[in-house]
């Protein structure tokens, strides 16, 4: 299947979850928000995020036993840029409120200026980070 295929394919997806859960439980697709569920529980509220995670984490075990050089990574980095980047990640979602899939795909569809706003936050960093680090320090960290 043609890359640019799959892409739309999973962009279909991903929109169609989105107004799913929240047409069925009210709520906002978004998965940093979720994953803090779970570290920072409320009585009662455990059960379907575990699901929820675990179900997207089988989906992937599941594909990659099924297609496994859709998971080629051709960038290689040490574990210590990774390590950075995961908390950088993981900040960035702190300090806006959540993350690209609340933001991106459930705020910009609901017309909201402050994920809007977020999401071009999300983006510009993003592509300045790559520049900085493949541009300014030779792709190493």
């Amino acid at each position: 299947m043609h890359p640019y295929l799959v892409a739309l394919l999973g962009g279909i997806i991903l929109g169609l979850a989105s107004t799913l859960f929240m047409l069925f439980n009210g709520r906002v697709l978004g998965i940093s928000g979720i994953f803090k569920g779970l570290i920072m529980p409320m009585k009662g509220d455990i059960q379907w995020r575990l699901s929820f995670i675990l179900g997207m984490l089988m989906t992937g075990a599941i594909y990659f036993a099924i297609h496994p050089q859709a998971f080629d990574n051709q960038i290689s980095r040490s574990f210590y840029a990774y390590a950075l980047a995961g908390l950088l990640v993981g900040m960035g979602t702190a300090f806006g409120s959540g993350c690209t899939s609340g933001h991106g795909i459930c705020g910009i569809s609901r017309l909201s200026l402050r994920s809007t706003l977020a999401t071009i936050t999300f983006m510009l960093t993003g592509a300045v980070s790559v520049y900085l680090v493949q541009h300014l320090m030779g792709g190493e960290i």
